[in-house]
């Protein structure tokens, strides 16, 4: 054992505790690196979400820590959802988060006026303990578990997701007035002139963002600064929303909205988000503008904040707006002919923006999202790639834009705020990326201090590639999570030196944060962070990141916007599990009604418990076990990212195009199993050039892909032929000896034939040898 493990034996840790699927569970400490390991015996009396204190014990073989539970600090409170069951007369809840381990016994008097079946939420009235289950009692019945929209219900109580309102919040949003009165144009400048329009998607319903661009010239002759002026307008929110009020509280309680598939759970009411604070066509609105000035070849020149109301002129969509850029005398440009020569000088911004984004070397994901496309009754009806074409991106680079201007501006004020930091790969993550890369003989690597432009060089080198894909997820993975926090310390992905987020302060709280900031500095003033945001209970610390600062400790003010970008951070992670957990519940959903069916699928991933495969039709993802691949041993190979079997020396890795059936799925665990049908014939291919490749035929290697497949068609008619030759001889002798006798299986007999080769080989070489011996006896007479 290493002395620093010996040193660790006996101490004692605190933490919040996560629970597995499979009875064991983690300590996730409040201060240490590794989370503990807690084994199914040590779960009896505790249940996910629960804070521990834990000693370590013992250290398994890769110096894992694991530990005994010494202390229950405190229950998780919150009520625990699942469906109730009547099993032999016992009344009980499985909770549909199934790592809280244990099924919750429900008396006869605490089923309140629920019935067998549905889904219901849980308040404990016994915690559990070595020797019995925990009791419970319902205190809400949310209905029947195929409800339209029932898993969005499960979701948000779930991830303690906060979806209602408090009384007090929306009794402030009723106060709020319909439209703008003169009080709240004072001190701004009026754009309600200029032609600033929003684009958005088609199902948009707030509008936080309004842009605008004409060509811009200064000075004269040679000396003349040309580009563009390029206005961003985003949603004045924190006119509306003050710190300390009860609006403020819920937003940054929720830190962010929550989409789902036909529904939204907001940061803020909905007088707000689709009233005062969207941006609506032809209505007067109060916003936040950056005014840039671009030059020709895309680098922000100058910039300036100001408050002011504005009204946009137009709200367009994605694919009008593509429409009109690929066609200026089409049908829906003749729509809107007097805006089209703006949405012209938008494009060339975005233009000489892109330009630049590709001389600083930012890395840009050639990813397909999907969109699920819902019935009336909130199930699948199809799910369908969504494209990003030249309005999405003319959009992106202008919310960049504005963005990095934010986070300089900021900075060059020495204020506390949030940066958006997405910081490059740790020492073991680089040296794991640099191993795989070595492996696929890329000719391309990253160097011990990674660069964004390396990374974008190999996305762009393998684009192409049939696993592509699978290269793309493992830059990615090797990047760390971007967060919220008050050091700067640049955007990785993006390549930019400071990066925060001030274009989104309707469903984004860290805007809404830096516009206040903003504002602030704006009039010389100083932006203090309310303490009640102190009160809010901090997130476990996760692997890799430093543990988060105490709120009731956060003594400086560096250390409060840390405590705020730790919430906001955490928040936004746990919107993204539930929307996830959302989408997969559909999709089980989906497939249940496919079952036993066949679809051509690609190897979207290999881990070493067998392949997850994505089929092709449908963009629906699952799990064939590395038990249904043969009857053979599979090795994975961590860095090729493949499985590889012993015996054949077949390999599975990513991009390899399979046929498989829908064999099971498993609604509660939101997981889709295949059965492998039959490989492609490409994948034939592979499997018999890497049989070659291991040595299993003893041939020079091809020098290209037609050399190797010439050679595989090559042996392919070599053993047709010895197959036929065997055949004939076969039917040669059983013409001699009996016509009963069936012949022998070509393979068998190939192998016969073999066998007779080999004899007939050693047969003349001993031949050969008594002639040898014959011949040197008169040369020993003579000696």
């Amino acid at each position: 054992m290493a002395p620093a493990e010996n040193a660790g034996l006996l101490s004692e840790v605190d933490g919040t505790l996560q629970g597995h699927r499979d009875g064991h569970g983690f300590l996730l400490p409040d201060v240490g690196a590794q989370d503990i390991y807690l084994s199914q015996q040590e779960m009896h009396a505790v249940m996910h979400g629960d804070r521990l204190r834990v000693r370590i014990t013992r250290y398994d073989k890769r110096g894992r820590p694991e530990g005994r539970v010494l202390e229950i600090l405190e229950r998780k409170k919150k009520p625990i959802i699942g469906r109730l069951l009547l099993e032999s007369g016992i009344w009980l809840v499985a909770p549909e988060d199934k790592r809280m381990g244990q099924d919750i016994l429900i008396p006869k008097n605490g089923i309140a006026n629920a019935v067998a079946g549905q889904v219901v939420a849980v308040e404990l009235i016994e915690p559990p303990s070595l020797y019995a289950q925990p009791v419970g009692r319902v205190v809400e019945v949310l209905g029947e578990i195929d409800d339209p929209g029932m898993e969005i219900e499960i979701a948000v109580r779930k991830y303690e997701v906060p979806h209602r309102f408090s009384a007090e919040t929306l009794a402030q949003a009723a106060k709020l007035p319909e439209k703008l009165r003169a009080a709240d144009l004072k001190g701004r400048i009026d754009l309600r002139d200029v032609a600033l329009v929003t684009i958005d998607g088609e199902d948009a319903r707030d509008f936080d963002d309004a842009v605008y661009c004409e060509p811009h010239k200064q000075g004269r002759g040679k000396t003349a600064f040309t580009g563009w002026r390029l206005l961003v307008a985003i949603a004045d929110v924190s006119h509306y929303v003050k710190p300390g009020d009860p609006l403020d509280g819920d937003a940054y309680e929720r830190a962010t909205s929550v989409y789902f598939p036909r529904r939204v759970i907001p940061m803020l009411p909905e007088k707000l988000s689709n009233g005062l604070c969207s941006l609506n066509p032809h209505e007067d609105r109060l916003s936040m503008v950056c005014d840039m000035l671009v030059s020709e070849s895309g680098e922000v020149q100058a910039y300036q904040f100001y408050p002011a109301v504005i009204r946009s002129q137009a709200r367009f969509t994605y694919n009008e707006v593509a429409a009109i850029l690929g066609n200026t005398h089409g049908p829906e440009a003749a729509k809107r002919r007097e805006l089209v020569p703006h949405l012209l000088h938008l494009h060339e911004v975005y233009r000489a923006l892109l330009a630049e984004r590709h001389r600083r070397g930012a890395i840009d994901f050639d990813t397909v999202e999907t969109q699920i496309v819902c019935d009336d009754n909130g199930r699948i009806e199809k799910i369908i790639p969504r494209t990003r074409n030249e309005a999405h991106k003319l959009i992106e680079e202008a919310m960049l834009a504005a963005n990095v201007c934010a986070a300089d501006f900021i900075e060059h004020s020495k204020h506390g705020s949030l940066f958006r930091v997405h910081e490059g790969p740790t020492p073991e993550k680089r040296v794991a990326l640099q191993a795989y890369l070595r492996a696929l003989g890329l000719g391309l690597s990253i160097g011990d201090n990674p660069k964004p432009a390396e990374y974008q060089a190999i996305a762009a080198a393998t684009k192409d590639r049939v696993d592509a894909t699978q290269i793309h997820a493992m830059l990615l993975r090797s990047m760390q999570q971007a967060m919220y926090t008050s050091a700067n310390a640049g955007h990785f992905g993006l390549s930019y030196q400071a990066y925060t987020h001030f274009t989104s302060p309707i469903r984004r709280y860290p805007d809404l944060l830096v516009h206040r900031v903003i504002k602030a500095l704006l009039v010389d003033k100083k932006y203090q962070l309310d303490a009640g945001k102190m009160n809010v209970p901090m997130p476990a610390k996760r692997p890799g990141r430093a543990a988060p600062i105490d709120p009731a400790k956060a003594s400086t003010e560096i250390e409060r916007w840390d405590v705020v970008g730790a919430h906001c951070s955490a928040n936004e992670r746990r919107a993204d599990e539930a929307s996830r957990d959302v989408e997969a519940w559909l999709k089980c959903r989906y497939m249940r009604e496919h079952l036993g069916e066949e679809f051509a699928g690609t190897v979207s991933a290999v881990t070493s418990f067998g392949l997850f495969v994505q089929l092709d039709a449908l963009f629906v993802e699952g799990l064939i076990h590395i038990t249904e691949l043969g009857g053979e041993y599979f090795k994975f190979d961590e860095v090729r990212q493949e499985l590889r079997g012993e015996r054949t020396g077949i390999r599975y890795a990513t991009g390899a195009k399979v046929q498989v059936q829908v064999s099971r799925v498993d609604l509660d665990a939101r997981k889709i199993d295949f059965r492998l049908v039959q490989e492609s014939g490409e994948a034939k291919l592979v499997a018999r050039a890497a049989r070659d490749k291991a040595g299993l035929n003893a041939r020079p290697l091809p020098a290209t892909a037609e050399d190797e497949l010439e050679q595989l068609l090559s042996r392919d008619r070599e053993l047709k032929s010895v197959a036929k030759s065997a055949r004939r001889g076969a039917a040669g002798r059983s013409r001699a000896t009996a016509s009963s006798v069936q012949p022998a299986h070509p393979v068998e007999l190939a192998r016969q034939v073999a066998r007779k080769n080999q004899a007939s080989k050693s047969s003349k070489a001993s031949k050969a040898g008594k002639a040898a011996k014959v011949a040197e006896q008169p040369a020993r007479k003579r000696r």
